[in-house]
């Protein structure tokens, strides 16, 4: 089974029967393009900051190794490194890429396939739809965890404490 994220636009409206052309599927995982022609994969999938990155990363250490003198097996065990990386990491660039482009992650399905996996989410999403009222795939599940160092977010205040101790002890300090 593969791991899919499902992300859509922050400001499309998942009501309507259009949302689901604007659905984009993540597969989890190493991507063997992205290993095997990391630049171009990253063009394919209009990734443009991390190709710039990527190129940085590359031209700065085939320098590095050039102004080093390094020997050509050492250079190449390096460089396959980086598409190893490259391999490993490109879902998780896409996801980052789609969080900067104000996309929001609406749900993970595990599944055999693409097919398999939009089939599992629109079924999912369909069922979701017709037994309430609110839309349940709105919730960020890939953000950050919340902190209290945000002001005027719910739970950055603490909660009030109360005036009695609930418990074996109803006084602070008394005894039993």
């Amino acid at each position: 089974m593969r791991i899919y994220t499902v992300h859509a636009p922050r400001n499309s409206d998942m009501h309507s029967h259009a949302a689901g052309d604007r659905v984009v599927f993540v597969r989890d995982g190493f991507h063997v393009w992205a290993f095997v022609f990391g630049g171009f994969w990253l063009l394919y999938h209009r990734l443009w900051w991390a190709l710039l990155g990527y190129v940085a990363v590359i031209g700065g250490i085939s320098v590095s190794l050039g102004v080093l003198r390094v020997s050509g097996g050492v250079s190449l065990c390096v460089l396959l490194l980086l598409a190893l990386l490259m391999g490993l990491e490109g879902a998780s660039l896409r996801r980052w890429t789609l969080s900067r482009g104000k996309w929001r992650q609406l749900d993970v399905v595990a599944a055999a396939n693409e097919q398999d996996a939009e089939q599992r989410f629109f079924d999912r999403w369909a069922a979701a739809r017709n037994n309430s009222g609110d839309d349940p795939m709105s919730v960020e599940r890939g953000g950050p965890p919340p902190t209290r160092d945000i002001p005027g977010q719910s739970f950055s205040r603490p909660p009030p404490v109360p005036g009695s101790i609930v418990g074996l002890f109803p006084q602070p300090g008394g005894s039993a």
